[in-house]
């Protein structure tokens, strides 16, 4: 008899934090809190795929009445599920699940070579058959749990597996990404960006550090999932595992003919027309900050073109990302968004590059946040926004906004709030004098502060007049003395 399914959905990202956290506690012991990620993203992701199939037929069973044949037809979903490899028939397994799993995956990956294949292949099959580390109960504890919960994309209000990510990078991962400079972009700020960046169907979207696609997948939400997204939507990214994770999180969130490649884009681009670098309509990303040992040698010869500025030092990547997006922006109306540390914005040895950057007239607007948003740095990051074709009232003038202030403090990490997004999205749009929020200023502005691009540098702030000290310390000791008179009045009265 089939045990009982997924009971119900996951309703907020605590929830979902919860439902991880459990599932993490089930492992402890035999795996290490760094492993945990590697366990817990592979079957969340088979137990996602099971569940927007079933998502799939349930909706097709509706529509014909309950018509089974119909349900089954190929044409009701994105994706097969071979014959003995859904979720619920592993639930059925009384031994060797581990290998089971694998298994299941493996034929997943093979009845769909054009979606799937590749993907959950990326995951070490020696981790989830090795019993010294991973006993049956274990794992069926583990499937027990997950079972709890529906994970389709009618069962949580955003993206499922980027949330889910970003949980267990916080919260159990160790710290070899901090080392790298990579860091989860926080969803309020990616959903900022692609609001600024504004994608319409028919556009075409490239994050060359696309990690697990959470930008890309905003991006295809932004344009409401039209049929025009088909083909537009490209990234590259150099760790196997997130590649597999971006490919597969685009898959299950309706995204179809997208152009994910894996490898190193500043030293091997993958993306190219006709063996030039390709370009795009919208170029977002999150790079690695400050990557040391990027490939500054082979970048002095690029032959792409892409050092139009020069080449940065070995020992910070910075803008070499910025300068390969910008190759890779289309001619015409397209733009570019990139998160960066504040260090881009002033750093003297960078100062030639930047200069000749300014002097383009690329930059539309210069955005600090505040820190403790992003996890696993101490940065505090900001953004530019660039544009080929800026309005006559943008040329050769720059918008600095600091949004250092406005956020939502939190005792472990500060957040981005739905109302703080929409302020920051304000004085974007507003491009005018705010004082101690924003200012427009001039290209011969930024080149009397010697090329530096610190909004604070510019933003006139509020000041309070200073009373002098002397008498303040007067206006204490006044107030002082009424006090304690007081309580001299109020003794006196009550022993009469």
């Amino acid at each position: 008899m089939a045990k009982k399914d997924t009971t119900k959905s996951i309703d907020s990202v605590s929830d979902l934090f919860n439902f991880l956290f459990e599932a993490c506690n089930i492992l402890r012991g035999p795996v290490s809190q760094d492993n945990f990620k590697d366990y817990i993203t592979p079957i969340l992701y088979y137990k996602r795929i099971s569940d927007v199939y079933d998502e799939e037929t349930e909706a097709a069973l509706e529509e014909s009445g309950g018509d089974k044949e119909y349900a089954s037809l190929p044409e009701q979903h994105r994706f097969v599920i071979p014959e003995g490899c859904s979720w619920n028939d592993i639930r059925e397994r009384s031994e060797n699940l581990g290998a089971a799993i694998v298994g299941a995956m493996r034929k997943i990956e093979l009845a769909n070579p054009d979606t799937l294949y590749g993907v959950l292949s990326t995951f070490s099959a020696q981790k989830w058959t090795d019993k010294k580390n991973l006993s049956d109960g274990k794992i069926r504890d583990l499937i027990e749990h997950l079972s709890t919960r529906r994970l389709g994309n009618k069962d949580y209000p955003a993206d499922l597996m980027g949330d889910a990510y970003e949980i267990l990078l916080k919260r159990f991962a160790d710290d070899s990404k901090a080392k790298a400079g990579e860091f989860y972009t926080p969803r309020p700020v990616v959903s900022l960006l692609v609001r600024i960046l504004d994608p319409q169907p028919g556009e075409t979207v490239y994050d060359p550090a696309c990690g697990s696609g959470g930008m890309l997948i905003e991006a295809v939400h932004h344009m409401h999932h039209d049929n025009l997204c088909c083909g537009s939507i490209f990234g590259q990214e150099k760790n196997v595992v997130n590649a597999a994770i971006a490919k597969m999180n685009l898959f299950l969130h309706g995204a179809s003919d997208f152009n994910i490649m894996q490898g190193d884009t500043l030293r091997n681009p993958k993306i190219l027309s006709n063996g030039e670098l390709a370009t795009f309509d919208c170029v977002i990303a999150n790079p690695p900050f400050s990557l040391k040992k990027w490939g500054a040698t082979e970048w002095s010869n690029d032959k792409y073109g892409r050092n139009i500025w020069g080449t940065p030092s070995e020992s910070c990547g910075d803008f070499a990302w910025i300068q390969h997006m910008i190759t890779s922006m289309a001619r015409g109306n397209s733009r570019m968004a990139v998160v960066m540390p504040q260090g881009v914005l002033f750093r003297d040895d960078e100062k030639s590059i930047r200069e000749k950057l300014i002097k383009s007239d690329l930059i539309e607007a210069v955005v600090t946040l505040g820190d403790k948003l992003f996890y696993g740095t101490g940065l505090s990051p900001c953004f530019l926004i660039l544009r080929r074709l800026k309005t006559a009232e943008h040329s050769s003038r720059i918008l600095m906004v600091d949004g250092s202030k406005i956020l939502t403090a939190r005792r472990a990490q500060n957040i981005l709030t739905p109302e703080d997004v929409d302020r920051l999205y304000e004085l974007f749009t507003g491009y005018q004098d705010l004082e101690d929020f924003s200012k427009v200023v001039s290209i011969k502005d930024i080149e009397a502060k010697d090329w530096n691009l610190s909004p604070n540098r510019y933003i006139s702030y509020h000041k309070e007049d200073v009373r002098p000290y002397s008498e303040v310390l007067q206006e204490f000791k006044d107030a002082l003395k009424a006090v304690q008179d007081a309580e001299t009045a109020f003794r006196i009265a009550i022993n009469r």
